[in-house]
Formats: structure tokens, C-alpha cells, sequence
């Protein structure tokens, strides 16, 4: 089965920024790929000018943060770290029964890559000119440099919600028919996020893409 992998645009965030950020990329791309019936419920980002749609589950909301507080507590202890968080679509299909192999296997036919920049930025403060009485205010640039940033950051967010939309309108042949499962109303998914060693992680992406044959790249 060939899995289809896209690499979504990296987007440099700051930490407090991460948890908004995740779920609108999450819930985007989970929601394009729901089935049956499902109730939409828009989400307006308190940070950002941006409104996304989730699919309405509680389950699926709580599988999302707890990957997403697991992810921020990765950045916390890797500060100042270029990171990857996977997204992966598969089928469980029965196979032949061996000793100490399962009776099923997942074969992934898609992934999604979302690649963070987290950086730290200096908090603005304000202070006195050693030469002068005169009073200045360096947090005043860097509140204008912080909201030059959020702004580009929106505007990057906007674009990976539109290569969303697009990978998803461009690439259909690849997807799965709809399991027979009572009550899903998603494919069956799993997030990865970095483990303890960059290495480890890096190690996991090579051996999924081993097991689910060589994917073709879309970015």
C-alpha cells in the first residue's frame, strides 16, 4: 500500500503559543478526513484572526490535548529545538497468526507532518539610558517586534490550513474504503511526537516508513 505523506509549511511559534496552534492544524486535518455523520463546531483562536472546525467529539477533543500537553512538555526539557509532530491515517488488517507476532497489523496510507520552530524571544522591559535622566522604553520595539511576528505567524497558519484543503481536494485515490466499525465516525489515527532522543524519534519515522512501503511526498 503506498502511503501518502504530506510535509505542511514550518511555522516558527513561541511556546505559549503551541497548544492553539496543534489543534487548529490537528482538528483541520482530522476533520477533513472524518466520516458519517458528525457535528461540526466552529472554533474561533483567541490568538489568532482564524476560525477552524473540529468534529464535535469529547473523546477525540481529549486524545488531541493529551498528545498536544505531551508535545509541550517535550519542547519545555528541548528549548530553542526544531520539532516534528506525525499524524498517520492506517487500516488494521488480519494477518496470518505467528508466534509472538499479532494477529493484526496497521498499514499507515497517510501522514502528516507538522513541522515547528519554537523559539524563545525576550521578554520586552523598560529602563533608563545610561547617558541620559531621560527615560526610555525598549519594551515598546520589542511589543512591536512581537506583533510583527504574530502577524506572520497568522499568516503562515493560513497558509498550512490551505495546503490542508488542498492535499486533501487533490489526493483521494490513495484513501481507504470506510471501515464497517459501529460509532467511528474518523479513520483510525495515531499522533507520534519527538520521544526523549531526537534520534529515537527519528529512528520510529524510519521504521513506519519501512513497514508502509515508500510514500510519495507532496509539500
Amino acid at each position: 500500500m503506498n502511503c501518502e505523506v504530506c510535509q505542511l509549511k514550518e511555522l516558527e511559534v513561541e511556546q505559549f503559543e503551541i497548544r492553539e496552534v496543534l489543534r487548529c492544524i490537528l482538528h483541520t486535518i482530522v476533520f477533513h478526513r472524518a466520516l458519517g455523520l458528525v457535528r461540526p463546531k466552529d472554533v474561533d483562536l483567541e490568538l489568532f484572526e482564524i476560525t477552524y472546525v473540529q468534529c464535535g467529539d469529547i473523546e477525540l477533543e481529549k486524545k488531541i490535548d493529551e498528545k498536544i500537553e505531551q508535545f509541550i512538555s517535550w519542547v519545555e526539557k528541548h528549548p530553542n529545538k526544531k520539532s516534528q509532530i506525525c499524524l498517520s491515517f492506517f487500516e488494521v488488517k488480519n494477518k496470518q497468526a505467528k508466534w509472538f507476532t499479532p494477529k493484526t497489523e496497521r498499514l499507515q496510507w497517510e501522514q502528516w507532518y507538522i513541522n515547528l520552530n519554537v523559539a524563545q524571544h525576550p521578554k520586552a522591559h523598560s529602563g533608563k539610558s545610561h547617558n541620559s535622566k531621560v527615560v526610555v522604553d525598549p519594551g515598546e520595539s520589542a511589543l512591536e517586534e512581537r506583533m510583527a511576528r504574530r502577524a506572520v505567524l497568522e499568516a503562515s497558519l493560513h497558509e498550512v490550513l490551505f495546503q490542508i484543503i488542498k492535499f486533501v481536494n487533490e489526493k483521494k485515490d490513495h484513501v481507504p474504503p470506510i471501515p464497517n466499525l459501529e460509532g467511528v465516525v474518523w479513520f483510525p489515527h495515531e499522533i507520534t511526537i519527538p520521544s526523549s532522543s531526537d534520534s529515537a524519534f527519528g529512528m520510529d519515522m524510519i521504521k513506519r516508513m519501512l513497514q508502509t512501503g515508500h510514500p510519495t511526498m507532496l509539500s
